[in-house]
């Protein structure tokens, strides 16, 4: 039912005029002290990291001592959030895109800061003794890590920070100056936690500010080494860009104008390491994953649903489908992937302690089939170089290591092979960091298996045991002729019969 519409904006004083249909902040928000700083406070974080918080306030209404969680959500570019959400009092609606659309306001996030224009309050708020965790979700990019994952001291920001250290710029920068203070000041460190998808992205971040605090002062960097933790995490669920329409779609429901609801799927999964220096929401009671094993979920994902939606990415470009919910409402593609996920990837991956793996792969066929997530399969093609080593061969390798079938896996990279190949043949491009080399490779392709050969040929792609393998390659070269064309037709059969 669409709600009636008014001139209001969402904030505290509109909330009672929501509909019953729209939840809303089960706990008083004014009674919640702030004990988390969360920089970059996009669609993911408030998605994701916000609403767990939200949950875990909820639960913990009636307990003074796990009241004090609300999040100062710091922008370090653009005021943009700010302006949006100040006016609102942090508040914004969250919609949960699945068969029924769902509609939530989340009340977590309490103040709202831009660092170029605030640095003495973030610094302040970094310091106060309530603030006991700083999350993050800034993209790899804004760690400012050389490829060995070290720090990049020649990186501008980090340049600057090193010489301004009480006037910082960078994620790191604000992270140790906040520490800087709070060792000053005989307070505890707080905990930090990369919510970004990196590999060991605590370790990498811990070592990284550990080396950043040493550069400026050896004793803060040793107190930094033996008392911060960095617990790793891994986090999951997509969440599609905000939209005028979506703005509109969020009016109709509720009947107050937001200027920046978020989207997501139903699903969400927020796995932490547990290793926290100085106290934690009720996270656990809120659906969080608390565990010592991070990179076991993080393996399972990475095969259970990176490989899969790759597989869909390719065959599923190449039999003319445009979107992941598209591609499972075609037979072939659907029931190809089902086999793909079910007879070979899942054999090959160890579950973390107490996990069901096979309702993990369920629940990853039912978001595929979500026909509320419009997921483009051409951007989830993009960078194959580098995903299909991470996401598929680890699986080839262990299917051979145990004399079991890849004719189903094979198939999935002879698919990326016709996709690069068709892509140089339409003057099409593509979005990887190997494109010119891939594009003249494709663009020598003849349909023969010479092509193939040309494909394997690339070390920077086809390195280790998987190189010389006789079996790959003949796994390799019977399915790309399967492929034939590469075309629709070909394509469907050749994975309707496997």
């Amino acid at each position: 039912m669409t709600a009636p519409l008014s001139d209001a904006s969402l904030s505290v004083a509109t909330l009672p005029t929501l509909p019953p249909s729209v939840a809303r902040p089960g706990y008083d928000r004014a009674a919640c002290g702030i004990g988390i700083v969360h920089f970059g406070p996009g669609a993911f974080h408030r998605a994701h990291q916000a609403v767990y918080t939200d949950d875990a306030l909820a639960l913990a209404a009636h307990d003074p001592d796990q009241r004090d969680w609300a999040i100062s959500a710091v922008s370090l570019k653009s005021p943009g959030v700010r302006d949006a959400l100040v006016p609102q009092d942090g508040l914004y609606t969250l919609v949960t895109l699945d068969r029924a659309i769902g509609h939530r306001v989340i009340g977590s996030i309490r103040e709202v800061l831009c660092a170029p224009e605030a640095p003495g309050q973030v610094l302040a708020r970094l310091a106060a003794p309530a603030t006991r965790i700083v999350t993050i979700t800034v993209t790899e990019k804004g760690y400012c890590l050389t490829s060995a994952g070290d720090l990049d001291t020649a990186h501008p920001d980090i340049a600057h920070d090193l010489a301004h250290p009480e006037a910082p710029v960078s994620v790191i920068g604000y992270i140790v100056a906040g520490l800087r203070r709070r060792r000053a000041a005989g307070l505890p460190p707080y905990t930090v936690i990369s919510c970004d998808n990196m590999t060991d992205n605590g370790r990498r971040l811990g070592r990284a500010t550990t080396q950043y605090a040493t550069a400026i002062d050896a004793d803060l960097g040793a107190w930094v080494g033996d008392h911060v933790t960095f617990p790793s995490t891994m986090v999951d669920s997509i969440t599609p860009a905000t939209d005028d329409a979506l703005r509109q779609r969020v009016r109709d429901a509720t009947g107050l104008a937001d200027a920046w609801p978020i989207q997501r799927e139903a699903f969400t999964q927020w796995v932490i390491e547990d290793r926290f220096c100085n106290g934690r929401p009720a996270w656990d009671r809120a659906g969080v994953i608390l565990t010592n094993d991070v990179g076991a979920f993080g393996r399972a994902k990475l095969r259970l649903l990176n490989g899969p939606h790759s597989a869909l990415a390719y065959l599923g470009s190449l039999a003319g489908v445009e979107t992941v919910a598209d591609a499972m409402t075609t037979p072939e593609l659907a029931g190809f992937l089902e086999r793909l996920m079910l007879r070979d990837v899942l054999p090959t991956v160890t579950p973390p302690q107490g996990y069901d793996l096979a309702l993990y792969a369920q629940q990853i066929l039912e978001r595929f089939r979500n026909p509320a997530i419009r997921h483009l399969l051409a951007q989830i093609a993009w960078d194959g170089s580098q995903k299909l080593p991470y996401r598929l061969f680890g699986v080839i390798e262990d299917l051979l290591a145990q004399g079991l079938s890849i004719t189903r896996p094979a198939l999935v990279v002879a698919g990326w092979m016709h996709f690069v190949r068709r892509r140089a043949l339409d003057g099409a491009g593509l979005t990887d960091p190997l494109a010119t080399t891939l594009l003249d490779i494709g663009g020598r392709c003849d349909g023969t298996a010479a092509d193939v050969d040309r494909f394997l040929a690339l070390t920077a792609i086809f390195t280790g045991p998987l190189a010389t393998d006789a079996r790959f390659r003949a796994a390799i070269s019977d399915a790309y002729a399967r492929l034939g064309d590469g075309g629709r037709a070909a394509t469907l059969a050749a994975i309707a019969a496997v």
